[in-house]
């Protein structure tokens, strides 16, 4: 009876050992492939710009926004942040510069 769970014990954890080194195996092959393109160009930079208080400035701007604040915070967030894109892209193309402005929700 002891033989026999010994027998299991050690079966199971050389199973368990194999799985680990080829799982570890697998990633190591998985970056080396990830890293191929990626590595011959530098990254590149990515501006991030978050408005601090959206409503805040939504209702400083629009007439409309300060009654809307209170009942529809999320249409006037959606609201502020595009107004501000708005901007931006007009004083980048006012100063001639090409950029591509997104609004990402994360």
């Amino acid at each position: 009876m002891l033989f026999s769970l010994s027998v299991i014990l050690c079966t199971t954890s050389a199973w368990l050992l194999w799985q680990v080194r080829e799982h570890r195996a697998f990633v190591a092959r998985a970056r080396q492939a990830s890293q191929g393109p990626d590595q011959t160009r530098d990254p590149e930079p990515l501006l991030t710009l978050q408005v601090l208080d959206p409503i805040a400035l939504a209702r400083r701007e629009s007439r409309s926004a300060r009654v809307l604040a209170d009942k529809l915070p999320e249409v006037v967030i959606k609201l502020a942040y595009q107004g501000v894109m708005k901007e931006l892209e007009k004083e980048m193309k006012g100063r001639k510069i090409p950029v591509t402005i997104q609004l990402e929700y994360r």
